[in-house]
């Protein structure tokens, strides 16, 4: 009889898994090569990182944001595309080595999408509950490397500047002053929402020197940036 449930619960488990991974397949197609982007690397990383460790949902893979613990959110994978795509080092491994900062470590899903792509991952969360539970699942899901820090994602991670590319999953007012510095100098690349808290633009800031082009790419809707250098707690 046990060896029975055992097999029986084996079966189950296995179909769960493969309607996990055709999901994702499917969520890579229709959401992400979809709507214009191609780059292999990126695809191959949306195609492996197992989504479901990071959120609680029926519908992991669905085209939209869901709710994580502490008010906070995941963003839709098109949108963690995106911004990947963007912050891409504009180097010959591209996101290969690649120092990187993230604020807002949330769910652990963007961090996840980094090392799969080879970045040498920090990723600062002010909720320390959050970044317990992305811990917990980065380490299920087979990156245990990423970095997490618990502290005021505003002002940066100054021990490992520069960094060749910092993403900011939280909008601010401006881009802080702190990880605008923290950008190495010879292109690195900050990709981050900013504007109200009802209405934001995703921006790409890329250093050169001790000069900062700043490009609007397209309108989002992100929580807040709380913190010394973004909005008041």
């Amino acid at each position: 009889m046990n060896r029975w449930w055992r097999r029986a619960a084996d079966a189950r488990l296995k179909r769960v898994e493969h309607s996990l991974a055709d999901a994702r397949q499917r969520m890579v197609s229709t959401q992400i090569e979809a709507r214009g982007l191609h780059n292999a690397e990126l695809l191959r990383a949306f195609r492996t990182v197992p989504r479901e460790l990071f959120v609680e949902s029926d519908a992991p893979y669905g085209d939209q944001a869901l709710p994580i613990e502490s008010g906070q959110t995941i963003s839709q994978p098109y949108v963690v595309a995106f911004m990947t795509d963007a912050a891409r080092p504009r180097r010959p491994d591209g996101w290969r080595g690649a120092r990187t900062l993230e604020i807002g470590t949330g769910s652990g899903y963007q961090a996840a999408i980094l090392a799969e792509l080879g970045a040498e991952v920090i990723s600062v969360e002010r909720h320390e509950a959050l970044s317990r539970r992305a811990r917990e699942a980065l380490v299920r899901a087979g990156y245990p490397d990423v970095r997490l820090v618990v502290g005021d994602g505003s002002r940066g991670y100054p021990p490992n500047a520069p960094y060749d590319a910092v993403l900011v999953t939280a909008a601010g007012p401006s881009v802080p002053t702190p990880l605008l510095e923290q950008l190495a100098p010879d292109g690195g690349r900050l990709v981050m929402p900013v504007g109200t808290r009802e209405h934001q633009m995703l921006t790409l800031v890329v250093r050169s020197g001790d000069d900062f082009e700043s490009r609007p790419l397209e309108p989002v809707v992100f929580v807040p940036l709380l913190g010394e250098h973004g909005y008041g707690e």
